[in-house]
């Protein structure tokens, strides 16, 4: 089977003799499809697991050209105008590949790589007919998980000259953000909150760690130690909401998070 293969699956299934529920579907009934199948390919790359991997890619695939067959259906494109688009995209968008002028730089120089990145961002704006770099901000969907947002609006942003380290310390400098959470536990502020989480944010950022991936890997870490802690209070034949904070807390101890996540 190849490319046209899945093309015919789905126009099968939307045809007058196909599925009832595929052919129910619209545009609308299937975006949370793409979210759903989206995560569920990031998951199995996180677990390194290359069938699921294979067959994550597969269900994200069928999406779009779902989609694009709902499209078809309108009148308005098809997949064949998707692919022309998204190859005339990453070639007009990378015109030191394809331009024949690639340039000496080795292959994963940080330089290379960044003035690349930058002539990405250039094109994209100029493609798009943004007239300001505050309309490449608000083109960022809202849709987007807030964290991943964030961190899009806080790098555009620095890309077009607005570096918040420059004016405003606590952006870059954990020590000083400690006091602003210090104040927001004295007195609840959501919007400050929402500033808090916004600049720790971008100090992840600025040690080229991801936020949204660090804090899923924390929750994690949080499930095998309460996990953890569950199992030990019914070796005791206790619950957790009878046991002493005491017994608590030395269950909670950094120390035990190896034995937890080994547990696990």
């Amino acid at each position: 089977m190849n490319f046209d293969s899945i093309v015919d699956v789905v126009n099968t299934l939307r045809s007058e003799n196909g599925c009832p529920w595929d052919r129910a579907q619209t545009s609308e009934s299937m975006k949370k499809y793409i979210i759903e199948e989206a995560y569920e390919t990031v998951q199995a790359i996180n677990d390194n697991a290359k069938k699921e991997l294979c067959e994550e890619l597969g269900d994200l695939l069928f999406q779009v050209v779902f989609q694009a067959q709902i499209a078809k259906e309108k009148g308005l494109f098809d997949i064949n105008d998707v692919i022309d688009g998204i190859c005339s995209k990453m070639i007009n968008r990378h015109p030191h590949v394809f331009s024949g002028n690639s340039g000496e730089d080795e292959v994963g120089n940080k330089t290379a790589a960044d003035e690349a990145l930058n002539k990405w961002e250039d094109n994209k704006k100029k493609e798009k007919g943004y007239a300001r770099q505050t309309d490449v901000l608000r083109a960022i969907p809202e849709a987007l998980p807030a964290l991943i947002r964030a961190e899009k609006v806080l790098f555009k942003a620095e890309n077009a000259g607005l570096d918040m380290a420059e004016i405003d310390d606590t952006y870059v400098d954990p020590r000083m953000l400690a006091e602003e959470v210090r104040s927001v536990y004295d007195k609840p502020d959501e919007e400050k909150v929402g500033d808090i989480i916004l600049k720790m944010t971008n100090i992840s950022r600025k040690m080229q760690l991801n936020t949204e991936f660090s804090l899923t890997k924390s929750i994690e870490k949080f499930i095998n130690k309460f996990e953890y802690i569950e199992s030990s209070a019914e070796k005791n034949n206790l619950q957790l909401k009878v046991m002493s904070a005491e017994n608590k807390k030395e269950l909670w101890k950094p120390d035990v998070q190896s034995a937890a996540d080994e547990n696990k």
